[in-house]
């Protein structure tokens, strides 16, 4: 089998995680700069398989999209015309990054460590990966 990559796209930063190659366990990999991203995912597939891409799909409490999906598409475009033979699925990301945040309270991060933004992307790709496997199940 072949991995899933997981992304919460940010206009700074995105974090990436990754399932294992059977598809059961979701695992933080990397947060990269967003202008970095498309070589990141280049030189990634030339060592792993990725069967599935999963973008964040950032949305308001009422449901209707929110302000950051107009840079989210153009990224979905571009990730759609340069890796066309691997399908993107959108994940609902409302509250991941309060839930990344938690995550590192109860892991008992110190509040330095808390205000790392790119370790809570990655957590927040993490957890839009683990729902999607919990819920594809």
């Amino acid at each position: 089998m072949s991995r899933i990559m997981a992304m919460d796209f940010g206009e700074k930063r995105t974090g990436i995680a990754v399932t294992d190659e059977m598809q059961l366990i979701a695992s933080g990999l990397t947060t990269v700069q967003t202008r970095d991203i498309f070589d990141f995912i280049e030189n990634y597939l030339k060592t792993e398989k990725v069967e599935l891409f999963l973008i964040g799909e950032p949305k308001q409490l009422n449901n209707k999209e929110s302000e950051s999906e107009k840079y989210i598409r153009p990224f979905i475009e571009k990730l759609r015309n340069k890796f066309s033979d691997i399908p993107i699925e959108r994940v609902d990301e409302r509250f991941t990054s309060k839930m990344a945040f938690q995550t590192m309270i109860d892991s008992g991060l110190k509040k330095k460590q808390r205000q790392n933004k790119a370790l809570i992307d990655e957590i927040s790709a993490t957890i839009i990966l683990q729902s999607y496997l919990y819920n594809k199940n």
